[in-house]
């Protein structure tokens, strides 16, 4: 299986970071091939606009939905962008890590979304024909706060219901979601219970193939 993990944490020394080694490892080590685009490190561009493309369709009038269609069809995509496509359309899974960041995405991982999962690309926007039909997806998530700040009853919601964003943008594109992965309150977290939850981690990305 090909893997391509989607990085978005601004800090190399942090637990997402040691998430994501724990994760290239035992993927590595069950036979799998994996590929990380971590978009800090990058300097990933987050903002959609006309540099993304190296042609026009429309050079008068910026519409990014056609210049996306154009791009696709026409092979005129960034080169930054172009990169991304490549590793995407390899990936058989598309493993996005974060911190939840009010709720939803860091603006840099937001930003691949609307810059790589283009029109013609992950979906066709005018049949709304789902394009990477085929692939999985998993959010792998921290929280800064604990367990129970995402339940139903909690102050922030289900946190089933607040990753609806990214299980609507992978339906859209064909891609099956997968049952995310939460670690919760990760700065509180001992050193023992850190272990016990890469260890939780470790055994979850063992069991995918089989469970998923």
């Amino acid at each position: 299986m090909n893997v391509l993990i989607v990085y978005a944490h601004p800090n190399p020394r942090s637990f997402n970071s040691v998430m994501r080694d724990v994760a290239v490892d035992r993927l590595t080590h069950a036979g799998h091939a994996v590929l990380v685009s971590d978009l800090y490190a990058m300097h990933f561009k987050a903002t959609l606009d006309e540099r993304d493309f190296k042609d026009r369709q429309e050079p008068d009038f910026f519409n990014p939905l056609i210049e996306q269609y154009h791009a696709a069809l026409s092979g005129t995509f960034a080169d930054d962008i172009a990169q991304e496509i490549k590793k995407v359309d390899w990936a058989n899974l598309i493993i996005f890590q974060f911190p939840l960041w009010w709720l939803s995405f860091p603006a840099i991982l937001k930003g691949w979304c609307d810059r790589v999962l283009a029109n013609g690309i992950a979906v066709n926007l005018g049949t709304y024909d789902p394009l990477l039909a085929g692939k999985k997806g998993l959010c792998v998530v921290t929280t800064g706060a604990k367990e129970p700040m995402y339940t139903p009853e909690g102050p922030a919601g289900d946190i089933n219901v607040l990753l609806t964003f990214a299980r609507g943008m992978f339906a859209t594109a064909g891609i099956e979601f997968l049952s995310p992965f939460i670690a919760y309150g990760v700065p509180t977290l001992t050193a023992d219970e850190r272990e016990a939850l890469l260890e939780r981690y470790r055994e979850r990305l063992s069991l995918l193939k089989l469970a998923d």
